[in-house]
């Protein structure tokens, strides 16, 4: 198919939708330089400085956020289509970014974080779906782990910014990406799937040929592949057609779609998940990467060390966008589960012989650095970045919007408790017996993406059900 059309219109969306992927990822990384200025003596803060109560909630309203952008947005992709869903999107995520620098209080940090946070949702709920209705099947795992690549370069672009610039000065720059988003993506059409739901059939085979590249083509000329897209496409048409008005369809999806066997199975397997895709600890503990670092004596500055561990993840994304298509999903799931659960057994071991003031310690100062990279490189190949992609491969169209929506917001309630918890965690677990109970999560999912988690790579929706 990629022959025959030429992939370069989807490339180009990917890229152009995900522009706000980088802003959210820099929202993620904010708090990591952020906290060491808002927490000192010299906190810009009226009320002085940022007490570690109030740094648990500015940095877990962002998934409180998220939570509610995921209903949001969901209802909206299926209300005005998933193109103008992602345009409003820009909306919060301008707004959350401009709050920071007039913020005098711990709560217009925490309103900011909640209205971004909200954009964040909607990225990580409409953008799959997004991709995975304009993708061709031989790179539609590269174009869906664009999200996590560009959300993971905004988190690094967050740590080099907080080095050189103040946290207000940071919110300025990063703000401009909401304008440059919308100046790229506008001219991105609709999804043909979209279109095709909503009985626009000419208008879905134009979007289509554009997404294919084969815009001024007659129809015989084109390859099976592509024709039986067209047909697909007829198909979805009519099946909408059927029903009883525009609404019923986009809002048609009941309980029982879910009890059909392989399909609940599939919704069971997405669950899974995405909640290991948080319960692993490697979100909650990037919003703490200089702190951590801080406490773990390490002998580089903290903020040097967070923009050495973001590079690193942003090399283990990179290498997931180029061996997604050649060893296929699970198996990179699978080494990033098992090398997840081996980095932080090291990072819980240095901190466990740390507190017990053994001598040692002062000989491998170089743990905390090398486990904390090694473990957010192999989550970046897989568990944090490929449960997105596998979900909306996994899910029919006619459930999809909503069984995302669902697992998201599950997603993002274990990210909000996780998160939350977190500094509860170091404190009564102590920093090693926190990242012990990480390390048992992760090995429990590799066990479980062993069992249950099937192949997608190069197959349709109903040849993975059908694997199931």
């Amino acid at each position: 198919m990629s022959s025959a059309g030429g992939d370069k219109y989807q490339y180009l969306a990917a890229i152009s939708v995900n522009i706000i992927s980088i802003s959210y990822g820099a929202f993620c990384g904010w708090p990591s330089s952020s906290f060491l200025e808002l927490s000192s003596e010299n906190s810009p803060l009226d009320t002085g400085p940022l007490t570690p109560t109030d740094q648990g909630w500015v940095a877990s309203n962002i998934c409180l956020g998220g939570l509610v952008g995921t209903f949001l947005f969901t209802w909206l992709a299926d209300r005005i289509g998933r193109k103008w869903c992602l345009m409003w999107m820009a909306l919060p995520n301008l707004v959350g970014w401009v709050i920071i620098p007039f913020a005098r209080i711990p709560m217009h940090l925490i309103i900011a974080r909640f209205i971004g946070g909200a954009a964040g949702g909607g990225c990580f709920t409409v953008i799959p779906i997004y991709i995975a209705e304009l993708a061709s099947d031989n790179i539609r795992g590269i174009l869906g782990v664009f999200l996590v690549l560009t959300c993971n370069f905004g988190l690094v672009l967050a740590f080099v910014l907080g080095y050189y610039f103040n946290y207000a000065q940071v919110s300025w720059i990063v703000s401009s990406l909401s304008f440059l988003f919308v100046g790229c993506f506008w001219f991105m059409p609709e999804t043909p799937q979209h279109l095709a739901k909503i009985k626009k059939p000419e208008e879905a085979e134009r979007s289509l040929r554009y997404y294919r590249n084969i815009k001024s083509n007659p129809a015989k000329e084109l390859s099976e592949d592509l024709q039986l897209e067209l047909q697909k496409l007829k198909t979805t048409e009519k099946t909408t057609a059927d029903g009883d008005d525009d609404e019923d369809a986009a809002t048609g999806v009941t309980w029982s779609d879910f009890a059909a066997g392989k399909i609940r199975k599939a919704f069971l397997i997405g669950l899974g998940l995405i909640s290991f895709n948080q319960l692993c600890g490697c979100f909650a503990m990037l919003n703490y990467t200089a702190v951590i670092f801080e406490q773990a004596g390490s002998s580089l500055p903290p903020t040097v060390a967070a923009i050495i561990v973001g590079v690193i993840q942003l090399m283990g994304t990179y290498a997931s966008t180029v061996l997604v298509e050649r060893l296929g999903r699970k198996i990179l799931l699978l080494v990033s589960a098992v090398g997840i659960g081996l980095g932080q057994s090291a990072m819980g071991t240095y901190s466990y012989f740390q507190m017990l003031g053994h001598p040692v310690v002062s000989s491998f100062r170089w743990v905390p650095i090398a486990g904390f990279s090694f473990m957010l490189f192999l989550a970046a190949v897989g568990l944090l970045s490929l449960p997105f992609l596998v979900v909306s491969e996994i899910m029919p169209q006619k459930i999809r919007s909503t069984a995302i929506m669902i697992l998201m917001s599950t997603l993002w309630l274990i990210s909000t408790c996780v998160v939350k918890l977190m500094p509860a965690f170091t404190e009564t677990l102590g920093m090693h017996g926190t990242v012990f109970m990480f390390a048992s999560l992760s090995f429990l999912a590799a066990i479980f993406i062993a069992i249950f988690v099937p192949e997608t790579k190069g197959k349709s929706v109903d040849a993975i059900l059908a694997s199931l």
